[in-house]
């Protein structure tokens, strides 16, 4: 059961998270409609001020999370959120394609997302821990399907400019909530689970199951980046939608997505099909944007194949973190993350940049066609992946545990049903298990711990 402090960090660090997003993700469908009318806009420019935030947030989110255990959490964020209200503010009063690049480079410069996660680690208990990261993983789906709708919305009065100033306000509230709300830790520990190790970085990257999902990642955020370069514009010159109402569209899209995928997620799980629902989701993405490129002038084939994309899409979204954590060995789990997370960042700014270069010289079909080209060499790289195991991530609190005893706790831990490993971190006062949760007693762990 959490604590009320740990209710609070949660909610609180979860709207934190909804704001930043929110001003992230209300832009992705009408930024290609309103940024070319800025000065000396081409589409190439647009779509590098489109992508430029992805690449500043994926050269500092990792150097953001070391210094946060230096110069503390609380001090990172604040710093990172007013970067991000600065980028705002810059891009909000641009009158040039320039202003916006500026804008949303410095927008990425505040990294603050893995600081985030290491203050939940900071306030949690280890068997709390996994919980309090569920809640902030549904805000930011939540926050992503009220952007879809808040976007096209709120552009009508204001365009571009008034959803950079609502940015930049949810920025400061942040702020406000950050030092208000959130409860300041006793102190910082470095967490394995949710912060990367640099001496690790060299054998995630020799790990080829784990590079074919930092490809998937980054591949899927290049088709979602480059796709909003001309789905709008198709809703508006074949389906007769002004940027304002394109929502009518996206809302039940998302919604029937939802829950038309989880019983794909509770298949992949609970079966234990995880590899083909997961390849089958990377063909129907890949599909999707063919026929698009096919059937883009019929408005009713547009919200059908919409729908289709956006299901393939969020399935594929909810299941990339979950095979991370699988593959992922023991304590390493926050390494294999930050370089996930990086190769997402890196695909939002590959796919604006080639979306605004394909819009440019090849218009719609050129967008469509290169997504799904795309789609296909991610389903060639996926598709000669191992069976993920159905493993996950367990933390047993050790504090007071002595260096002598490690390999004798590791010898104990591993006899457990169901424990697949264990790596034992005495400085951290942490275990960290990968294990079986249809075998492994976590009742039982929880009574060796306290023994």
């Amino acid at each position: 059961m959490m604590t009320t402090t740990e209710k609070r960090a949660t909610r609180s660090l979860a709207l934190i998270f909804a704001f930043r997003m929110l001003g992230l993700f209300m832009i992705y469908p009408v930024f290609a409609l309103y940024a070319d009318h800025y000065t000396g806009a081409t589409p190439f420019l647009v779509g590098l001020g489109f992508g430029i935030y992805g690449l500043t947030q994926a050269c500092l989110q990792i150097p953001f999370g070391m210094l946060s255990d230096r110069i503390g959490r609380k001090t990172m964020i604040t710093l990172g959120l007013i970067l991000f209200a600065l980028g705002s503010v810059i891009a909000a009063l641009a009158h040039s394609i320039e202003g916006i690049i500026i804008g949303r480079a410095i927008q990425g410069s505040g990294a603050v997302g893995s600081v985030i996660i290491a203050l939940v680690a900071d306030l949690t208990k280890e068997e709390n821990r996994t919980k309090s990261m569920a809640v902030i993983g549904m805000t930011i789906g939540l926050a992503f399907m009220a952007a879809m709708i808040l976007g096209p919305m709120l552009s009508g009065a204001n365009g571009l400019s008034g959803l950079f100033w609502l940015t930049a306000v949810m920025a400061i509230a942040g702020i406000a909530v950050l030092h208000i709300s959130v409860p300041t830790p006793t102190k910082s520990v470095f967490h394995r689970e949710s912060e990367p190790v640099p001496s690790q970085f060299k054998n995630m990257l020799k790990n080829r199951e784990l590079l074919r999902l930092d490809a998937g990642i980054m591949i899927l955020h290049m088709i979602l980046s480059a796709g909003f370069f001309a789905v709008p514009v198709a809703l508006v010159r074949y389906a007769g939608l002004s940027q304002q109402h394109q929502w009518y569209v996206y809302l039940p899209a998302l919604v029937a997505a939802f829950f038309i995928m989880l019983p794909f997620i509770i298949i992949a799980e609970k079966k234990r099909k995880m590899k083909p629902v997961f390849l089958g989701a990377i063909l129907t993405l890949a599909i999707s944007q063919f026929l698009l490129f096919f059937l883009h002038t019929s408005a009713v084939m547009m919200g059908i194949l919409i729908l289709i994309f956006m299901t393939a899409f969020t399935l594929l979204e909810a299941t990339l973190p979950s095979m991370i954590s699988k593959i992922a060995p023991a304590g390493m789990k926050g390494t294999a993350m930050g370089i996930y997370s990086t190769s997402q960042f890196l695909g939002i700014f590959f796919g604006g940049v080639i979306g605004g270069y394909m819009f440019g010289h090849h218009d719609i079909v050129g967008v469509f066609f290169a997504c799904g080209c795309f789609g296909l060499v991610w389903f060639a790289i996926a598709f000669g992946m191992q069976k993920p195991p159905h493993l996950a991530t367990h933390l047993v609190n050790i504090a007071g545990i002595q260096t002598a005893d490690i390999n004798s706790l590791t010898e104990k831990l591993k006899a457990f049903a169901g424990v697949a490993d264990v790596v034992v971190v005495a400085e951290e006062g942490v275990a960290y298990l990968k294990v079986d949760n249809a075998i492994v007693d976590k009742d039982a762990l929880l009574e060796f711990a306290k023994g």
